[in-house]
């Protein structure tokens, strides 16, 4: 759930749930008081006998009757005097009662006029003054209860005593006090209720994604975060497991790049140490006269000069591989003729060939005036490591490197096949990956960097063309290479 849907519903929550339970509340209590007017309005207005409920509320003016009662039998004259019975009816305004006091027919004293004015009118006649143990008189229709004394004037008139107490007033406050208790549990209970959806939609997330970024801080980046949750609260979830799973690929990527570091460092002080060896042996032998003769002198500076280039070649494959690593291998791209070029790559790689017994063919099948957007120098890298490749991994007496270029309508494909020892079906798919090597003994006459048909593969692409290889064990191998042509404007 979105933030924003969250926090609307939790705007409503705080509106309606208080509001529903409250008039649940409202109801419950409302039918309490409900019962309570009904066990009252069971009362008949004459003096009938009076309920146990309404005797519940005729303790309230049960203390000043007893007084006025006690009043009366020491001197009744008192009730004459207004200031005593503003005194005593004082005592009954908190308890929502007010005193009469007739004299004969008349209107003698009210303590509330204007209520007095209602039921006046409605009180019982002198002498029906019920029993002490009686409750008293309930109006119904008034929902008032009303209690008399009768008593004599000093001028021989029947005078009247009554207190008035409002029921309803009585329920109302009862029903006020449980209301509010109501409204309390009401708003105690909504705070519970949002906290915890809060709670569970909100901070627990936050507090298992802190959790889960402690982790990450510590290197542990295994801690995985998965939920189905829906909005911010999953997009943060989802974002992390991105963020987790790119760190962790490149972490092992900086691990591998590491090992094949480490391992290209092996590989090229291995290769550059077998020659280094074979030089010093010769040199010595020189030195020693162990070359005395012409033909000896030129076998030895000619072996020198072979694995000087052997060192040369590793050291520029280093090179090439540092270039690539950082994506800068300087390019001067020109138009160049494709058989022209590739005549002088095959008569420069011819004579040292031919040195190996190893025969070089040449055959050119696209236009003479074919041209390609190329390096001259990158190429040529491209045709030397691969044809180097075929000369290391040729175990034939009579070695034959056949090159070919085919017109491919609008690019030409260029073949390099060899009839050495070939490619294993497994390895062929990784033979242009980095420091992927076939013989994985490393003897030192077949010994390599690893790294040189990455560098072709790189170079191709650069170029805007494609690499892949086929090969057969023991048959040979053949290298395709694709290269658009460059294609010359036309005049409109």
């Amino acid at each position: 759930m979105k933030f924003r849907t969250r926090l609307l519903v939790t705007s409503i929550t705080i509106v309606l749930v208080p509001l529903l339970l409250t008039s649940i509340a409202f109801l419950v209590v409302g039918s309490h008081v409900e019962d309570a007017e009904n066990e009252f309005g069971l009362l008949d207005k004459n003096n009938l006998s009076f309920s146990y409920t309404i005797e519940n509320y005729s303790h309230v003016t049960e203390a000043i009757l007893e007084r006025v009662r006690e009043q009366i039998a020491s001197d009744s004259a008192k009730l004459e005097d207004k200031a005593y019975l503003d005194e005593v009816g004082g005592e009954l305004n908190s308890k929502f009662s007010y005193i009469i006091v007739r004299k004969g027919q008349d209107l003698y004293y009210a303590g509330n006029e204007k209520a007095a004015k209602r039921i006046f009118a409605m009180l019982p006649e002198y002498g029906n003054e019920m029993p002490d143990s009686e409750a008293g008189l309930y109006y119904n229709d008034m929902k008032k209860l009303v209690k008399q004394i009768d008593f004599q004037f000093t001028d021989g008139s029947n005078g009247s005593f009554f207190t008035v107490t409002s029921v309803h007033s009585l329920i109302s406050r009862n029903a006020l006090k449980n209301m509010i208790l109501a409204f309390i549990l009401v708003l105690c209970l909504t705070s519970v209720l949002l906290t915890q959806g809060i709670q569970k939609g909100i901070f627990t997330p936050i507090n298992q994604l802190n959790i889960a970024m402690q982790n990450i801080a510590e290197g542990n980046l295994e801690y995985m975060l998965t939920t189905d949750e829906k909005g911010e609260i999953g997009e943060l979830y989802r974002n992390y497991e991105d963020m987790r799973l790119r760190l962790k690929e490149s972490l092992d990527e900086k691990f591998e790049h590491e090992q094949k570091n480490k391992e290209l460092v092996s590989n090229i002080s291995h290769d550059l140490k077998t020659p280094i060896t074979s030089i010093k042996g010769y040199v010595e032998g020189i030195m020693d006269g162990v070359a005395d003769t012409p033909e000896k002198m030129n076998k030895y500076i000619r072996t020198i000069y072979d694995k000087a280039n052997d060192m040369d070649r590793l050291i520029n494959e280093l090179t090439t591989y540092s270039g690539i690593d950082n994506n800068r291998i300087p390019y001067t791209f020109r138009r160049i003729n494709v058989a022209d070029y590739f005549g002088d790559c095959v008569e420069e790689v011819g004579f040292d060939l031919e040195s190996k017994n190893i025969q070089l063919n040449y055959e050119a099948l696209i236009e003479p005036s074919t041209q390609i957007i190329a390096d001259p120098e990158q190429l040529k890298r491209v045709i030397n490591n691969i044809i180097s490749n075929s000369v290391k991994y040729m175990n034939k007496e009579k070695g034959v490197i056949d090159i070919r270029i085919l017109d491919e309508v609008d690019a030409i494909r260029v073949e390099i096949e060899d009839n050495g020892m070939g490619i294993a079906a497994k390895d062929l798919p990784n033979i242009f990956e980095r420091f992927y090597r076939t013989d994985a003994s490393r003897n030192s006459s077949k010994g390599g960097s690893g790294i040189g048909l990455s560098i072709v593969k790189k170079i191709v692409e650069d170029h805007g063309g494609y690499i892949w290889a086929t090969s057969k064990e023991n048959e040979g191998t053949c290298m395709h290479f694709v290269i658009r042509k460059y294609q010359t404007p036309t005049e409109e």
